[in-house]
């Protein structure tokens, strides 16, 4: 229930001016997919590229979460949804910073997804779908968690015995099970191009190529 005693504090330091200083635009790049589609992967080479084009960017990174802001969740569903929900908050935090915000989570509901772009206004939330196999996942799989949820080891595995609902409009579409990391980055930054958040001086200054 909402404290009808808290009042929004507007800053001087607004948005824009911070994004005039950073010399680019703000925004959440989602990356969403299996366990294993490179999500992480993909995120942080595409940060390297923008940090190397002295653009402020931070990842918000599943597992790292769940060391600190999440580590009292679980994986429930209802704890997946909690989990989600923080994050997007968090990430409204960083694009108010001025920051090009970077989140690598399953994210396998489709409500939570659009609730967290409901966060933002239009062309703010860029939906990134790590479009890769099951099999693929599986074959990448270095902690072994897909074996053990196999095996009824492991509960609520997104992909075995829970669902992962596609996602049905993403802004852009990578089959990371069949394209390098490479072209993978590629093809984020020209969206992020397309879309204007990278001032023209900062383009091409270094290559993912």
């Amino acid at each position: 229930m909402k404290n009808n005693n808290l009042i929004w504090h507007h800053a001087s330091v607004t948005r824009a001016r911070r994004e005039a200083q950073n010399k680019h635009k703000s925004v959440v790049l989602w990356f969403t997919g299996l366990s294993g589609s490179g999500k992480s992967t993909l995120a942080h080479s595409v940060e390297e590229i923008l940090h190397q084009r002295n653009c402020r960017t931070f990842v918000l990174d599943g597992d790292n979460v769940r060391h600190g802001l999440c580590a009292d969740l679980g994986f429930l569903d209802e704890d997946r949804q909690e989990n989600i929900r923080r994050v997007g908050e968090t990430a409204k935090l960083f694009v108010e910073a001025g920051v090009i915000t970077l989140t690598a989570f399953i994210s396998p509901f489709r409500a939570d997804r659009k609730h967290v772009r409901s966060m933002f206004t239009h062309g703010n939330f860029l939906e990134i779908f790590c479009d890769c196999s099951l099999e693929i996942c599986e074959q990448r799989d270095i902690k072994g968690l897909y074996k053990r949820a196999r095996t009824g080891e492991v509960k609520n595995f997104t992909g075995i015995n829970s669902p992962y609902e596609l996602p049905e409009k993403p802004e852009l579409k990578v089959e990371t099970g069949k394209t390098t990391v490479t072209e993978a980055t590629r093809q984020v930054m020209d969206l992020l191009e397309s879309r204007g958040i990278l001032i023209d001086s900062y383009r091409n200054k270094v290559s993912c190529r």
